[in-house]
């Protein structure tokens, strides 16, 4: 009698233990599909907020082509300015998203099928907790559209609107995105082992290199080079041109902190850190040039030293120290004075120095990533060089043929007489700056 009470109980106890461990498994996986959806939702959040720092980055460079160019043109720089974002997010839905992420293909061309919810959910899977395939589309957009604006402030004060606008539509949806698969996509250049973490080359360079195209066709404004000296034209507003480099820089957060596709503490807050010592030092980079070169304390050339440093240490401000992003920024904010002097040489009219700022210091960033921080090494610098050269070729040829095109078929340039009376009062009508006074 005893032996069975003890066998039900024992029974029992087993049972009970039994449910219990079910119970706990069960709240535990319970638990971790919290912490999985915390996760998930902590990424997200963080992934929209650099979009919309990125967006704001639209608005910065407005300011600063509005403020660097004349008062004039004020109006067409402006207009450019809210079409390229606006063409360059329909154009990236249309095309170029697919074409940038076209997933399995043969590493150079691919499609990925029109926008639209992926099988398998809404997870990006890019990050290893993921973030929304709507948020992804929206955050890569931004980029696409910022490296047509880069052309923009280049060829600003005479390129006719309309091919303008043309040439936009193309580059974003084409050049861009196919460019962008060759290492973001997966493709050849990844495969290689070049490295570009958010775009000194796949978004600087290759708006650069458009810009360098347009400047060549379009040939200086009327007066810009005169009797071997170079006329600087005054700016609408250096207020404006401030305020414009200081919400990319504030964009910049979004830039590169949104590139490491993840709410990663530590990856974060390292890549804002570098991001922002790096436009610090470019700052004093470019004060002490320009004034080295042209005895004054220029502001402009301290404006284009920020941005040269947050485009150099883009390509690789998850792998620099605090002090490699120092010495990157200062040299990029040399750099970029001596660049802007050498296409005056040329007789190359960059109203704003986009050319130097975005082309150069972005193939002087992307190649630093061999020479400094983890990956630095001979190995590494030739990939650097290869992926720098690959994409310069092909988003050069591009961008050539598309204005030779355009200049062959209607032209790419206003009248003298247009440019002349400045393009707000013949392309639209109004005048950016109304205010008048009695001299």
């Amino acid at each position: 009698m005893d032996e069975m009470l003890l066998d039900s109980l024992s029974s029992g106890a087993t049972a009970a233990l039994a449910d219990s461990l079910i119970a706990v498994k069960a709240a535990t996986a319970e638990v971790k599909a919290a912490a999985e959806h915390s996760l998930f939702t902590a990424n997200n959040v963080w992934m929209m907020l650099s979009t919309a720092l990125v967006f704001i980055m639209h608005l910065g460079f407005a300011g600063v082509e509005a403020g660097f160019t004349q008062a004039k043109n004020t109006v067409n720089i402006l207009f450019k300015n809210t079409l390229t974002p606006a063409i360059g997010l329909l154009t990236y839905a249309l095309a170029g998203f697919a074409l940038m992420y076209p997933g399995e293909f043969n590493g150079y061309l691919g499609f990925g099928g029109m926008l639209g919810v992926p099988e398998g959910g809404l997870d990006a899977g890019y990050a290893s907790a993921g973030y929304t395939y709507w948020t992804d589309f929206l955050f890569q957009g931004m980029f696409a559209a910022t490296a047509a604006t880069i052309v923009s402030g280049a060829v600003a004060e005479r390129i006719k609107i309309s091919s303008y606008l043309i040439f936009t539509a193309l580059f974003v949806g084409l050049a861009y995105p196919i460019i962008g698969s060759w290492k973001w996509g997966g493709g050849f250049l990844d495969e290689l082992g070049f490295y570009d973490f958010a775009g000194s080359t796949l978004v600087h360079s290759v708006g650069g290199w458009g810009a360098l195209a347009g400047i060549i066709l379009l040939g200086p404004r009327i007066g810009k080079y005169r009797d071997g000296k170079v006329n600087d034209f005054p700016g609408s507003s250096v207020p404006l041109a401030t305020i414009g480099v200081f919400l990319l820089w504030l964009g910049w957060f979004g830039f590169n902190g949104g590139s490491v596709l993840s709410a990663d503490p530590g990856a974060v807050s390292l890549v804002l850190v570098t991001t922002s010592l790096a436009a610090a030092a470019g700052a004093l980079g470019g004060v002490i040039t320009a004034n080295f070169m042209f005895d004054r304390l220029d502001l402009g050339m301290a404006l284009n030293g920020i941005l040269a440093g947050l485009v150099g240490i883009t390509a690789g401000a998850d792998l620099m120290s605090p002090w490699e992003a120092i010495l990157i920024g200062f040299i990029c904010g040399c750099v970029v004075v001596f660049s802007a002097v050498t296409l005056d040489k040329f007789k190359l009219d960059d109203c704003v120095g986009a050319v130097s700022v975005h082309l150069t210091c972005g193939i002087l960033g992307t190649l630093f990533v061999g020479i400094l921080g983890s990956k630095a090494g001979l190995g590494q610098f030739l990939d650097q060089l290869t992926g720098v050269a690959v994409s310069g070729v092909a988003a050069f040829t591009f961008a050539f043929g598309v204005f030779f095109l355009l200049k062959k078929l209607w032209g790419i340039r206003v009248s003298p007489e247009h440019e002349a009376k400045g393009l707000d009062s013949h392309e639209h009508g109004i005048r950016g700056y109304t205010i008048t006074f009695d001299e």
